[in-house]
């Protein structure tokens, strides 16, 4: 009975020998064995199973994959002394465990560690350039630049780098730092650039400003073509009226011309009775009852009036 319980003793105490001693990686992962708080020996980077000291050694994890560091948006003034937001992001991974460990512990350090890096190069190369090298990659082509949209001159200001190399540089800045941390910086972005709120304003105001200059480009030169189009009709309509008049005129010339002929035909085959028509027309147009006419009785107005003989 007292071999069973040692043989059964044995086991266990062995089982929790392995237990303790046994330890696995997988393909994320790699690891520091730690003896008392100090690293002994080479980082683990193959995954599968592995074995330590066991309640000597600590295994210390850490991950292989890309990371993510995004800072805070910082105020920062740039060459031509405008404030601005600036707002970054990088990826980097760890590719020396044990000095990452021995420099920085674990990935909260790194991330404080790398708060104070890339805010810090941040802060210095947006004070070595000009706004406009923050905000545009390339320069523009005047011929691609309407007229109406050169709100100001900077459109076509050139650029010595652009905003991805001034990137560019303040990753490789970066880099140089952080080599001794067993970090590798893989990639840093400017996420996002904007106006302080006082700035802002003077800018929509400008802004404002400019797209009111162009809106009254655009009216003036709206009335200038109704002005153009309003004579146009005018000189159309008055060469239509003319034109409608001269033909008005030639009809009723004609129709006058045809009358005088009728009547002089009336008036050659029958003088007297045209005559007396002619004059019982007048007497129609002249006389009603309210009026009052005095003639001399020698006139021929009244010739038809007066009494036969």
């Amino acid at each position: 009975m007292n071999r069973q319980y040692l043989a059964l003793g044995v086991l266990a105490a062995a089982i929790v020998v392995y237990a303790g001693s046994a330890y696995t990686v997988n393909e994320t992962q790699q690891t520091i064995t730690t003896q008392f708080g100090e690293p002994v020996g080479d980082a683990v980077t193959t995954p599968g199973l592995h074995f330590k000291i066991p309640f000597i050694q600590t295994i210390n994890y850490f991950d292989k994959r890309f990371l993510e560091w995004d800072g805070n948006p910082n105020q920062v003034p740039t060459k031509d002394k405008r404030f601005i937001w600036v707002d970054t992001y990088a990826r980097w991974r760890i590719v020396d465990p044990l000095r990452f460990f021995e420099r920085l512990r674990d990935e909260r350090g790194a991330q404080s560690r790398l708060d104070d890096i890339l805010d810090g190069e941040t802060r210095n190369a947006v004070a070595r350039y000009d706004l406009i090298e923050l905000v545009r990659n390339s320069n523009r082509d005047p011929a691609d630049i309407p007229i109406e949209a050169e709100e100001e001159e900077a459109i076509l200001e050139m650029i010595e780098k652009g905003r991805e190399q001034v990137s560019r540089e303040i990753l490789e800045r970066a880099a140089e730092r952080t080599a001794d941390l067993g970090i590798e910086l893989l990639d840093l972005r400017i996420k996002r650039i904007n106006y302080v709120e006082e700035v802002q304003r003077d800018v929509f105001a400008r802004m404002i400003a400019e797209r009111q200059r162009i809106a009254e480009l655009y009216r003036s030169e709206g009335r200038g073509e109704a002005a153009r189009i309003e004579g146009e009709r005018e000189r159309e309509l008055q060469r239509i009226t003319s034109e409608a008049f001269k033909e008005a005129e030639v009809l009723r010339g004609n129709a006058d011309a045809e009358a005088t002929d009728i009547y002089a035909a009336a008036y050659n085959r029958d003088a007297d009775f045209y005559a007396f028509t002619r004059s019982l027309e007048a007497y129609e147009n002249v006389m009603d009852e309210g009026t009052m006419i005095i003639l001399d009785t020698e006139t021929d107005f009244l010739k038809y009036l007066e009494s036969p003989r």
